[in-house]
């Protein structure tokens, strides 16, 4: 593979201290709905590595449907995580954009061929994710997903 099978971004990312506060102003603005707060990474299918190692990387999330694209607020709770991270290192942010790919394992070493290495990856029953560092290429964290379903 010589490229990524897709540039569709079809999500970004933002780090946050207070996912409900983050949330509340974001639906004033937009006007819209407040979302759901949900668990990130917390069933039992996330199978989350970090780094290497096994996981309990846990999140609070708030997810925004705006048009072809969606927002993810994430507020990093406990386990060490690239959102953990992330708020230590840089605050709040822009933390990712998020590509769809069908080929997770050939994306993966497409961006590892270019010094951009997977730091954290997980599943769950219907797809997977790898957050891929390449804050020093892009600026960024580029996240995979793919679907199963």
């Amino acid at each position: 593979m010589n490229r990524l099978d897709s540039t569709t971004v079809v999500q970004i990312g933002i780090i946050i201290k207070d996912v409900e506060k983050a949330a509340r102003a974001y639906a004033g603005v937009f006007g819209i709905p407040m979302p759901e707060i949900v668990p990130i990474a917390g069933d039992a299918f996330a199978n989350t590595d970090y780094r290497g190692e096994p996981s309990a990387a846990r999140g609070k999330g708030a997810f925004f449907d705006l048009g072809p694209i969606q927002m993810e607020l994430i507020e990093p709770v406990g386990a060490p995580s690239t959102w953990q991270d992330f708020l230590q290192t840089h605050g709040e942010g822009l933390h990712h954009i998020a590509i769809k790919t069908q080929a997770m394992d050939e994306a993966r070493a497409f961006l590892a061929s270019r010094g951009m290495e997977t730091v954290q990856q997980g599943g769950w029953d219907g797809g997977q994710y790898a957050y891929v560092d390449s804050s020093k290429q892009l600026g960024l964290i580029l996240e995979l997903l793919h679907f199963d379903k």
